[in-house]
């Protein structure tokens, strides 16, 4: 299978790196301590800016405070924190201006993130810090796109969470997703689901990328 596009747009925890077991530690850990049903939260809180999931869950905290809270939880730590397998070979082989990293983290989270996986982080990166809207809201895959100077229905998306799925489909996106955090079901509206980045092929030619994709 092959995609041609204008532009790139990868999410960060569960398409570059492998964060999961240190998300839902932190979010557990967060939701103990306010009497909230951990499980529930976690659920709630993949793909989704974390101060979106605080007002969510905890409409009468204060969800600033408790956002910078939880990026200390998660940012010190680092178990179980590692490149999804390919992303290094993947990143290298991107060229400036092509590319996007579309996170709903903070960008201070997103710096240690990248820190802890041993991974450049790239110079085109949105964040929860920078959009009004969060996923599933297309706005961050929007602002990317635009970013890049690109139309976003010429851009290819690869995410791992229903949340992203919907927010760059809705952003006129083509989605590529990672079963590094969610069964094949809960993707199923992305156009291929692949266990990670290893074997995706991405070639670059006049400004125009061609990625190839292994069999799912």
């Amino acid at each position: 299978m092959r995609l041609t596009c204008r532009a790139l747009l990868l999410d960060m925890d569960g398409v570059l790196i492998l964060s999961t077991p240190s998300v839902e530690r932190s979010w557990r850990t967060w939701a103990a301590g306010h009497g909230l049903d951990p499980e529930t939260v976690v659920a709630l809180a993949h793909g989704r800016p974390t101060h979106e999931t605080i007002r969510m869950v905890a409409p009468t905290l204060d969800a600033d405070a408790e956002t910078r809270r939880l990026d200390e939880i998660e940012g010190a730590d680092a178990d179980g924190v590692d490149p999804v397998p390919g992303a290094a070979r993947l990143l290298s082989a991107l060229p400036l201006g092509v590319f996007a990293v579309v996170t709903s983290a903070s960008r201070g989270l997103a710096k240690i993130r990248f820190a802890q996986a041993g991974l450049e982080m790239p110079s085109v990166v949105v964040s929860a810090d920078d959009v009004n809207r969060g996923k599933p809201d297309p706005e961050p895959y929007l602002t990317a796109a635009a970013r890049l100077g690109a139309d976003s229905s010429d851009c290819v998306v690869i995410e791992d969470s229903p949340a992203g799925v919907t927010a760059a489909l809705a952003a006129g996106c083509r989605v590529i997703a990672l079963r590094t955090t969610y069964e094949d079901d809960a993707l199923a509206e992305a156009e291929a689901v692949l266990p990670d980045l290893d074997g995706i092929d991405v070639h670059v030619d006049g400004g125009r990328l061609t990625v190839e994709l292994p069999s799912s």
